[in-house]
């Protein structure tokens, strides 16, 4: 008999976006009763892989972010409680990462009296937000900015990255599956975010209960990558186990 893992991987090879697919289909395919795939797709839907529909299934619909600055304006109250639980990984004279994410613009916001942090960002945003008092050292990506994401993230801002080995990177992402691991919308922001994953002694990802169960355009890293993990609910129970490696951080209002 198949693992439950494994039979959930061969239910989402069959569903394609935008479509939807009878039960009694699938049943069919991997040789299994409905009744089989039911109890498969009742666990899928609280994981927010799939969405259940009356006798049929589909995947849940593709995220696609918006301006930066209406990013800004989502979830605050989420975001500012996973900021001020992130900067609590964060000592003084630390180097760090903080990606282009509007969380980590809130991160950056929440780092208050941090003193002589050597800071390497993409975002223009968290350039800007950095205090500027308290001894810091800004190490800023050039290139051409993405006005939507008020980043850099090309080919120049990819080399910029790769050359340094930060001791922690504060990571953010469009979606996070359990099929897919995180994932992100912009192909170069993906890339941006691997080179993090790569170069740093420890990753945190700070991501609010949104982005759960959501599928983004492009892999960015497997859930196994993240060393903690911040957020700002609790993780249903497909989640607690898939980030069980991780530290998990939930900060609830």
């Amino acid at each position: 008999m198949l693992k439950r893992y494994d039979r959930q991987r061969d239910i989402l090879n069959l569903l394609e976006p935008n479509q939807t697919r009878a039960i009694a289909d699938i049943a069919k395919a991997l040789s299994v009763s409905e009744e089989t795939i039911r109890r498969e797709l009742r666990v899928m839907e609280e994981a927010g892989t799939i969405v259940r529909l009356h006798g049929a299934v589909r995947l849940p619909p593709q995220e696609i972010e918006g301006p930066f600055d209406l990013r800004m304006q989502k979830n605050v109250a989420g975001k500012t409680r996973i900021a001020e639980a992130v900067v609590k990984f964060i000592a003084d004279g630390d180097t760090l990462f903080l990606d282009s994410g509007s969380t980590s613009c809130f991160v950056a916001k929440a780092l208050g009296e941090h003193r002589q942090l050597k800071i390497i960002t993409n975002s223009l945003a968290v350039a800007q937000t950095v205090r500027k008092d308290r001894g810091h050292t800004l190490f800023l990506a050039g290139g051409e900015l993405n006005a939507a994401y008020q980043a850099f993230s090309d080919r120049h801002a990819q080399e910029f990255l790769a050359g340094f080995r930060p001791s922690l990177s504060v990571l953010t992402v469009g979606a996070v599956s359990l099929e897919h691991g995180l994932m992100d919308h912009s192909p170069s922001e993906a890339i941006m975010s691997r080179i993090a994953y790569s170069t740093a002694s420890r990753v945190l990802l700070a991501v609010d209960q949104g982005k759960f169960g959501r599928i983004g355009l492009v892999h960015t890293a497997s859930l196994k990558d993240v060393d903690v993990l911040v957020t700002d609910a609790p993780l249903s129970a497909p989640f607690q186990e898939a980030f069980s490696h991780a530290e998990v951080v939930v900060a609830e209002g």
